[in-house]
């Protein structure tokens, strides 16, 4: 299907109001392409289900998401923060009764027939995040960011730490709170007037005529549609996407008054339902459970009605689209500097990896598809054109290459994949998703915009560094698989747990500063805790706790290493403060010496004081140390010590410390 075909069906979708069928789009796609097809109907009825932009009525029938939700009432309650201030914060408030490409920024309120006049708020970029959550706590600093070009450009500045101050846009409500006499806990009640532009008539609800019982009859429509929802779909493409369906799934009860927020309801009178990692993302699941994992991609970037190309790929684990492919293929003109000559086996090796073994008929396929394209663009590419979109391709086409080969390696280990850390595939998955649709969105001759380029550039960083932390994560499992399995206990040999110790690699997130020690088995978090307040020089001024990677529940302190490898948890994070997050890896079994401590065997950097806030202040100090004017670099010195050398590791004062150490 043409990409202009594919708009055309998502124009009908998002335009269509009432009951539709398959039947009703092909006659409205040919509008704009007039190339029929035997398969069109199938397509765009793959193209429908998979994109979950309607839900399905029966056999025949469909309904768009305008057509459900425009229809449907909702709840917005206001916080204490906005009475006082006599502000709304749109944010995620109106998730999913808006059309998902709009931003909160773009919505307009209406209350009794006239618009809500917008203003602006400023403040620290975390007190807004949480009015953003419901999208995801690892994006709502990108919509904080994308709410105005000031904050773009404040985000922008330093990527490693949030800005001061930013400002949002958010409405007047002064007149409207007193007139209708607003008081905490009292709530809006909200239509969606048009759900394409995204606005919305509000009313105050009379919640004296709410009762308890009917209040928890909703909690119970609503956990039945995220129930069914997480039954039937999975954790589904988004959490906008998983509100949608719960609504769909909740049925007629849960469209109705009385009702509370979606807010009120995640996050406070249900407990079925938590926000949990879902690989580098996050997703509503069911409480205490963890969202299962994948075995390979989860081919979220490969369209719905996939052509000859695109089966090929898909079949070998290389689930893209043909737009990703010429991508590639516009990135191989740019590395080649519009040369005549290009070697096609080179940009097939790109997108398939060698360690994915092609059968001698699929590769020619694909090498004449390749050829075809570069046939077809000598005439009309010209790298003078290309000389901003063309650094930022080629940087996602790396990316691209290596997650595509990492997960093709892993999948040729073995069958048995229970050593991989927690949602491997999934957080590979995202990557490749992700990258693909920049890959895509690069594929055109026209440039974006210049904040936009921008963005593209900070996502990019973001998944680089994504894959390589998963990459430090399964080099770390398989040292631990492989350890674990020579330490299989033989019949009639006995465990002795205190002589059992470990080499342990506790290292500051954020700093290249660590330490290699070697610790017994049965020593809890708490002595733990201890240890590593030692061997960082701190001095145990602010609170801490530990948690498992994934899952990011506190440990109790009088758990055991042991304890914890025999559930399988070899790595953990240790959060102290609000600042500072230290990782812990549990890695190679260590044969003790008589009378054998606990001491320190490697390690690198200086451990900077525990007060200076964390490590991207510390990076700030040592770039004025180093690049700053006089003042600036005065005011380091005296902030960090004047004798603080940031490369230097004293391994013996280090274990004169751990001497002094007193576990009992």
């Amino acid at each position: 299907m043409m990409s202009n075909q594919e708009d055309a069906i998502f124009n009908f979708l998002k335009n269509v109001t009432e009951p539709f069928t398959v039947e009703d789009i092909p006659g409205f796609v040919q509008m704009v392409n007039p190339l029929r097809s035997d398969k069109l109907k199938k397509e765009i009825e793959s193209m429908i289900d998979i994109s979950r932009m309607a839900f399905k009525l029966d056999n025949k029938k469909w309904l768009s998401r305008r057509g459900f939700f425009e229809k449907i009432i909702f709840v917005i309650s206001p916080s204490k923060l906005e009475l006082l201030n006599g502000i709304f914060i749109p944010g995620h408030r109106c998730v999913p009764f808006a059309n998902p490409v709009l931003m909160p920024h773009d919505y307009t309120f209406f209350w009794n027939g006239k618009k809500i006049r917008r203003t602006s708020t400023e403040g620290h970029p975390k007190e807004f995040y949480p009015y953003y959550n419901i999208f995801g706590e690892e994006y709502a600093p990108q919509y904080v960011a994308r709410d105005n070009p000031e904050n773009e450009f404040a985000f922008g500045y330093d990527p490693f730490e949030d800005p001061n101050e930013i400002s949002i846009q958010t409405f007047d409500m002064r007149n409207i709170y007193r007139e209708a006499g607003f008081v905490p806990g009292d709530s809006f009640i909200v239509r969606t007037r048009d759900w394409i532009k995204g606005y919305f008539d509000l009313e105050k609800a009379d919640k004296s005529k709410w009762l308890s019982d009917s209040l928890s009859e909703w909690v119970k429509a609503a956990e039945d549609g995220f129930e069914k929802s997480f039954l039937l779909l999975g954790p589904g493409a988004s959490t906008e996407e998983q509100i949608a369906y719960a609504y769909w799934y909740g049925e007629k009860r849960m469209r109705e008054l009385p009702a509370y927020s979606i807010e009120e309801f995640l996050y406070e009178k249900n407990d079925m339902i938590e926000n949990v990692t879902y690989g580098i993302e996050s997703r509503f699941w069911f409480a205490g459970k963890d969202i299962p994992d994948c075995k390979g991609f989860m081919g979220t970037s490969s369209p719905p009605d996939r052509n000859a190309i695109e089966d090929i790929l898909f079949k070998f684990n290389v689930p893209i689209s043909e737009y990703v492919v010429v991508s590639y293929i516009r990135d191989a003109m740019f590395r080649n500097n519009n040369k005549p000559s290009i070697d096609v086996s080179e940009i097939l090796d790109r997108i398939v990896p060698s360690v994915i073994r092609l059968p001698k008929k699929e590769r020619n396929i694909l090498i004449t598809f390749i050829e075809e394209i570069i046939e077809e663009f000598k005439e009309h590419y010209f790298i003078s054109f290309d000389k901003k979109m063309g650094p930022l391709r080629q940087r996602a086409g790396e990316l691209h290459t290596a997650v595509i080969e990492l997960a093709a390696k892993l999948l040729k280990t073995e069958n048995n994949l229970s050593w991989l850390p927690h949602h491997t595939f999934i957080m590979l998955s995202q990557i490749q998703s992700h990258t693909a649709s920049l890959l895509e969105d690069l594929d055109f001759d026209e440039e974006p915009d210049e904040a936009e380029m921008e963005t593209m550039d900070y996502s990019l960083d973001s998944m680089i560094d994504a894959l390589n932390d998963i990459k430090e994560l399964i080099k770390n499992s398989v040292n631990n698989y492989r350890l674990n399995n020579l330490m299989l206990i033989q019949p009639g040999s006995k465990k002795t747990p205190k002589e059992t110790w470990r080499s342990v690699q506790i290292s500051i997130e954020g700093t290249d500063i660590w330490r290699k020690t070697v610790i017994p088995l049965n020593i809890n978090l708490k002595d733990l805790h201890k240890i590593i307040q030692t061997i960082m020089g701190w001095n145990d001024s602010f609170r801490h706790f530990f948690y498992e990677v994934f899952d990011k529940k506190n440990l109790d302190d009088k758990i055991n290493l042991e304890i914890l490898l025999e559930q399988g948890i070899s790595e953990l994070r240790y959060e102290y403060g609000a600042k500072w997050n230290v990782k812990i890896v549990i890695l190679a079994v260590h044969k003790p010496r008589k009378n054998e401590m606990v001491r320190c065997i490697s390690g690198e950097g200086a451990v900077p004081p525990e007060i200076i806030g964390g490590p991207m202040r510390y990076k700030k100090i040592l770039d004025a140390i180093e690049s700053g004017n006089d003042k600036e670099k005065k005011a380091a010195l005296m902030e960090i010590g004047q004798d603080f050398k940031p490369d230097k590791f004293d391994l013996d004062m280090c274990n004169r410390n751990l001497e002094n150490y007193d576990r009992y």
